[in-house]
């Protein structure tokens, strides 16, 4: 079932790093025994075919292909085989991230919080299976990331026990579920589109900002 695209405000923006196995065999990093949790603003948000802006601070700006997960009501303390029951759907999400940033500060706020930096769309599918969703990230036309979700370390339902664990989940919070290998820059004049199996295709330019 698929609904127009209508994604609440959400409380929180709540981020997964290091989520797939060959993404952290591409930053040679070793695979986390617990999910590693970052949270982005509400601000950050845009829709599909709005502009993703570079700020003039940064010199490295990337684009991270995930699957969004939209919680459906309030929750606290999931137990894994009810996790599934609170989602409201599941959307595609471009974790735009500051690359130079986030390796200058060693934390992930700045890096991934400027305005425009969670781009969210096309819309918003329930009673979809998260396990092994194809997801792809093209920029200019060109395939940059291709891969699946059954290639997560951690699965949907682990990730929202784990962060339900640490904070309260409100109806429209957006859980961003890591992304795969081919992470790599956007300039001004690009056009990136994400796309997740069963979802749809996101898309949005990207300009340079003043």
């Amino acid at each position: 079932m698929s609904e127009a695209f209508r994604l609440p405000s959400p409380s929180k923006i709540i981020g997964i790093g290091t989520n797939y196995r060959k993404h952290a065999i591409e930053m040679g990093k070793s695979v986390p025994a617990v999910p590693k949790v970052f949270l982005k603003p509400p601000s950050a948000l845009i829709a599909n075919d709005e502009a993703i802006v570079l700020p003039p601070c940064s010199e490295r700006v990337d684009f991270e292909a995930e699957l969004g997960v939209v919680i459906g009501r309030r929750c606290r303390n999931v137990e894994l085989g009810d996790a599934l029951g609170v989602i409201a759907g599941f959307t595609c999400v471009n974790d735009v991230t500051a690359r130079d940033h986030q390796r200058a500060d060693g934390v992930f706020a700045r890096a991934k919080g400027f305005d425009s930096f969670c781009p969210v769309g096309p819309r918003i599918v329930a009673d979809l299976d998260p396990r092994d969703l194809r997801i792809q990230c093209w920029v200019n036309n060109v395939l940059r990331q291709d891969s699946r979700t059954s290639d997560m370390i951690f699965s949907v339902p682990e990730l929202i026990a784990f962060v339900s664990s640490v904070m309260t989940l409100e109806p429209g919070d957006l859980i961003c579920t890591g992304t795969p290998s081919g992470v790599g820059p956007l300039a001004s004049g690009d056009v990136v589109v994400v796309e997740v199996e069963g979802v749809g295709r996101l898309s949005n330019p990207v300009v340079q900002g003043a």
